[in-house]
Order: structure tokens, then C-alpha cells, then sequence
């Protein structure tokens, strides 16, 4: 069988996301089961700074009996100009899967290339897989399935909003963007099958079930806050925006938030959020990835 790696949402059919979905529901069930990854071993690949991603992907490693391993470019040869895929080649005859955040798709896709084992992508410039599979998860957990519902993005059509527009052309529900000019998703993700870009935030949320956002200014993006800020302020997420929703909607956002930037306080701490099931389910999702991609027989998850 030839290794399979998950660098954005397309590298799984839909039938494997949802299998993965539902490995995670019962991960979530029954977290702790070390017989599932005994003796296993993920090696994490950090350029850039994390929270959830790096304590998620730790802890499902040690809830299944595996063991993960931190590796940041400054502690390893890829900082001193080691060639990629010479690292992939050394890591992947040792480690049983790899998970790298950082801020080149293509890099992450030279390293699968040369690598025996699953390449995780934790998140780079142009996606963010295992966000999205969380927030399917909690999406699906609140209301049940996906497929159909309209989902409304608003803000920066940035790495999230495109993974979850290749979700939404997988599990079938819609996604409709508003961002400013400048900041749109590419044609070829608004081309997609149940994608839209939209002139307003209001015309966005319009019969959406669930509201996303994202910071307006990303890791790497600080010295064009000051533009972006101009450019988004009408874009922020607030209560008379998500009263334009379905009256159950619920509000999403992958975290680290600026209350009063992106989302008014409000609204992420109020009765429509659930960021923090959200948040939670990064360990939950990433189990269930972990699992299908190191063959672990879904009938061996408790």
C-alpha cells in the first residue's frame, strides 16, 4: 500500500474524512486507549509557534500509547540549510508518521515525497487540514451532518478559509466568503463546487447554520496590520451580524482571537460560540487521523 499523507483536505476521499470523524467521536468517547500506537512515534516539525496544534497532537500521541517528538528548525539541520529531503529520508526511517507547521506547502510536499511515512500538514501558508476537521467534528456534533448546511466565512479568505472551501466541495455543504478586495479567495477555490465570494458580511451569513472568522492579520503579516485593519474594519463578527443568521447558528473561530478586532467579545463568549469544543476537538480529530493513517483497524478504538 503506498504511504498516505495529509497535506490539505483533497489527500482523503470523502468517505475516509468521514470514517476519521467517526474514529474521533469514539477517540472523544473513550480518550485514553495506549494499546492503539504502543511503541509509535510522531515527529513534530515546528517553524513556526503553536498552541493547539503542538498540544493536541502530544497528547493524542501519549492517549495512544505513542510517544511525540518536538523538533523546531532552530534544534535541528533544516535550520543550518540541511536539504529537505535528505531530512525527510533520516526522520522517516525512524519516526512512524510526521506532523509539520510551517509557512511552505511546497516544502511540506517536497518532504512527503522523499518520506517512507505519513507527512501530517499542521499548518502552512496555504492550508490548515486539521483545523477543519475539528470544526467539522464540533460542527456535526451541535447539528448534526454537514452536507447542506451553508457555512459563512468572514474575513481574510486566508489558509483555513481554503481548506474549508475544499471541504466544502468534498461533504457537500456551502461555504460563501466575504472578505475585502485584495483579500478574496484565488479563482480556483471560488470556482469549486458549493463555493461562493460575496460582496458583504451580511449577504455571507444570510441562511448560514455556522459562522467562521479568523484573525486579520496572521503570523508572519504584523508589519501590514495597520492596512488590514483599515481594510477589515467593517468585517468584524458581531451581534447584529450573526442575528442576520439562522437563529441557531453557531460561531467558529480556530483561535488565537483579538475581541474587538475580528470578533466583538460578545459574541465568542456568548451562547452562539463554541470555540472552545472547537479547540478541544484539534485531540479528538487529530486521534482519529493519527489512526487511519497508521492503519490501526477501526474496529481495534473501544
Amino acid at each position: 500500500m503506498n504511504t498516505r499523507h495529509y497535506l490539505d483536505i483533497p489527500d482523503l476521499s470523502a468517505e475516509e474524512t468521514r470514517a476519521i470523524l467517526r474514529r474521533a467521536r469514539a477517540l472523544k468517547t473513550r480518550p485514553v486507549q495506549p494499546g492503539l500506537l504502543a511503541g509509535r512515534s510522531l515527529a513534530m516539525i515546528f517553524a513556526k509557534s503553536s498552541t493547539r496544534t503542538r498540544v493536541s497532537f502530544e497528547i493524542a500521541m501519549t492517549q495512544m500509547g505513542g510517544h511525540a517528538l518536538f523538533l523546531s528548525s532552530r534544534d535541528t539541520q533544516l535550520g543550518r540549510g540541511e536539504p529537505i529531503a535528505d531530512t525527510a529520508r533520516v526522520i522517516s526511517r525512524m519516526a512512524d508518521c510526521v506532523m509539520i507547521r510551517n509557512d511552505s506547502q511546497a516544502d511540506q510536499a517536497e518532504f512527503a515525497a522523499h518520506s517512507r511515512v505519513p507527512v501530517i500538514n499542521g499548518l502552512s501558508e496555504l492550508a490548515h487540514p486539521c483545523q477543519i476537521l475539528a470544526d467539522v467534528l464540533t460542527f456535526e456534533e451541535h447539528r448534526g451532518p454537514i452536507g447542506g448546511h451553508r457555512v459563512a466565512w468572514v474575513g481574510d479568505a486566508n489558509n483555513v478559509c481554503n481548506s474549508w472551501a475544499r471541504a466544502a466541495a468534498l461533504l457537500g455543504f456551502e461555504l460563501a466568503v466575504a472578505s475585502p478586495p485584495g483579500y478574496a479567495l484565488g479563482a480556483e477555490l471560488a470556482g469549486l463546487d458549493g463555493v461562493s465570494q460575496v460582496d458583504s458580511p451580511a449577504a455571507a451569513v444570510a441562511g448560514a447554520t455556522l459562522v467562521v472568522t479568523d484573525v486579520w492579520s496572521s503570523m508572519g503579516q504584523e508589519a501590514e496590520s495597520a492596512r488590514r485593519a483599515e481594510a477589515f474594519a467593517s468585517y468584524q463578527v458581531d451581534a447584529a451580524l450573526m442575528a442576520q443568521a439562522q437563529p441557531d447558528a453557531l460561531f467558529m473561530h480556530c483561535l488565537p482571537a483579538h475581541r474587538g478586532e475580528e470578533v466583538a467579545g460578545a459574541v465568542i463568549d456568548g451562547a452562539q460560540s463554541v470555540v472552545w469544543d472547537e479547540a478541544e476537538n484539534r485531540l479528538h480529530a487529530q486521534k482519529g487521523l493519527l489512526s487511519f493513517l497508521l492503519e490501526v483497524p477501526e474496529g481495534a478504538i473501544e
